[in-house]
């Protein structure tokens, strides 16, 4: 495709009542009711409006770990509802776009997720995608049954496996599989069912997996991971990546070095899209933008903003003074990715711990611009054309304004310089992003699987 027929990918990411931590706050939002289905339902149905191809759910399966009764008190994390049943809820109010949830391999098991997701892909038509995870708290680990969570490493190479299994349990019924030949008898058609028979290091599943083939043949997979092994596991498994950059110059390097990964696993590297995460404040003058940037960051209490940045350097800094330097980081058993990226923004610009943490709680390692319409485009325009990004992915920081206001200003502005769609290109997600079917593993290779015992 030619640099003027390509165009963006546009999602979004709903984060409880909005990414910055101040959102819930904001004077010109109405309150919000994180149990309220008709929240949700009218951001997908903007998001929708404003022809984007995602709506991005994510997820945790615990409080992060805030210290500090009043700055967790801060924050807005009760009330977030597990999202792939929000979604199926969305599916029925939305027609075309992508529903995307985040679902962990630490503590899931793949026969659940494959069902889960395959019945949201049938729900919607074809408009599913699972956020792969890693769980990175020992908060989730106290949840299940662990005094802390597993270590990277450990965690990755269960994903790895974890992502194998899945897609080789959508695959377990082929195309066409379903007959409903009410003359016959014949449901389905046997020969065109397959047990898995999996024995691997982390899971032993026989499937078959009790409901038919996604529409899509395999929901879309979306992953986020930033280290070494979430580079690796992203290059081979995942069709849509979720990355921070703080600049063009970071987007670049991580946009290449994926692409590159891509074609060494063999895989097509324009049918793996790359998309920044991207917090934009849009106001009428850029006078506007910023005096509405510095009262969002008013609204975050310092305790809150020292606390998150030591919940995302794993480290404890309360010993600290918000004029210190930010000391030697160890290595610890969370997100290596925002860690690197947090402790390399503190050396580069030399900020003092509070600078630092008021920036962190804001985007961690994302970009946050505050800007008018064209100014936002102009962004948008410059990191796609300079091999920075297929898209974006925008974390609104109050809802539902900051949602409104991409749709309703920069849109418009993106579609006619020929940037981004007017219409939806077809009826799933996998034709909206551009993407193939995967081809059945069974049908790729007769030997993989064997009849299911249950019937044999």
């Amino acid at each position: 495709m030619s640099e003027t027929q390509r165009q963006m990918i546009l999602a979004t990411f709903i984060h409880n009542s909005g990414a910055h931590p101040g959102g819930w706050r904001w004077p010109g939002a109405p309150a919000v009711d994180q149990h309220d289905f008709a929240h949700y339902a009218h951001l997908a149905q903007t998001a929708e409006r404003g022809k984007m191809h995602c709506y991005f759910s994510g997820d945790s399966v615990g409080f992060p770990s805030i210290s500090g009764k009043e700055a967790f008190a801060a924050t807005d994390y009760a009330g977030k509802l597990e999202p792939t049943t929000l979604l199926g809820a969305l599916a029925a109010v939305t027609q075309n776009i992508g529903l995307i949830a985040t679902a962990s391999t630490t503590y899931n098991e793949p026969y659940n997720i494959a069902r889960r997701y395959a019945s949201l892909d049938h729900l919607s038509k074809g408009r599913a995608g699972w956020n792969v995870i890693t769980s990175a708290s020992d908060g989730e680990a106290r949840n299940f049954g662990r005094d802390a969570n597993m270590d990277h490493a450990g965690r990755y190479a269960r994903a790895e496996e974890f992502v194998d299994v899945v897609k080789t349990l959508w695959d377990s019924w082929e195309d066409g599989a379903l007959l409903r030949d009410r003359e016959n008898a014949r449901y389905f058609d046997p020969d065109k069912v397959h047990e898995l028979a999996h024995e691997g290091e982390f899971f032993k599943v026989a499937g078959p997996l009790n409901v038919a083939r996604p529409p899509q043949g395999h929901p879309i997979i979306v992953q986020a991971g930033g280290s070494e092994a979430g580079r690796a596991l992203a290059a081979r498994t995942a069709d849509l990546i979720f990355t921070a950059a703080r600049s063009l110059e970071v987007a670049r390097e991580f946009y290449t070095d994926m692409k590159r990964r891509a074609a060494l696993f063999g895989r097509n590297p324009d049918h793996m899209k790359v998309i920044p995460s991207v917090q934009f404040l849009v106001r009428s003058t850029e006078e506007e933008a910023r005096r509405a940037e510095a009262e969002l960051l008013a609204l975050v209490p310092e305790a809150l903003a020292l606390r998150t940045l030591s919940l995302q350097l794993g480290v404890d800094l309360s010993h600290l003074s918000p004029d210190d330097r930010l000391p030697d980081i160890p290595e610890t058993n969370g997100g290596k990715w925002v860690q690197e990226s947090i402790v390399h923004m503190a050396r580069e610009e030399d900020l003092p711990i509070g600078v630092l943490a008021r920036r962190v709680v804001v985007s961690r390692a994302s970009f946050s611009f505050a800007g008018t319409p064209e100014q936002v485009a102009d962004l948008c325009e410059d990191w796609f054309r300079k091999g920075g990004a297929d898209g974006f992915s925008l974390s609104p920081n109050y809802l539902p304004g900051g949602l409104e206001d991409f749709v309703d200003e920069v849109i418009p502005i993106l579609q006619r310089r020929g940037l981004f769609r007017t219409e939806y290109e077809g009826g799933t997600l996998r034709e909206n992003l551009g993407l193939p079917v995967p081809e059945n593993a069974f049908v790729a290779d007769p030997t993989l699987g064997r009849e299911p015992r249950m019937w044999a």
